[in-house]
């Protein structure tokens, strides 16, 4: 891999952690959205691969999957901590999901700069 393609990868995903910080308390956002937010709609996964090796103080917990579910982890204890961070914040999750039509968060693509 070049050295421009790790930058590029490093700056996108600093671009989704600034993005989700500015996730309000009590939403959620889709990982395609993300990705969508950030000019790259076909990135959703890229956004996953992002969220992985997520930095402390952003909040990964309001990260979730196009049907408002909770995606896997390869530690199941990841999955319980983030229903419980969700549900402190007041999101309700029915059937395991988050129903995206009362917690989904808009946001904006005006803040990025191009």
């Amino acid at each position: 891999m070049s050295a421009t393609a790790i930058a590029g990868g490093m700056r996108f995903r600093a671009a989704v952690y600034a993005l989700v910080r500015r996730v309000p308390r009590g939403h959620v956002v889709t990982y395609g959205q993300l990705a969508a937010l950030l000019r790259r709609p076909r990135a959703a996964r890229a956004v996953g691969g992002a969220m992985g090796r997520c930095p402390e103080g952003v909040p990964w917990h309001r990260v979730v999957n196009s049907q408002g579910g909770i995606s896997r982890r390869r530690v199941a204890s990841g999955m319980l901590t983030q229903r419980i961070r969700l549900e402190q914040e007041g999101v309700r999750l029915r059937r395991g999901r988050v129903p995206l039509k009362h917690y989904r968060w808009e946001g904006t693509s005006r803040w990025i700069s191009r």
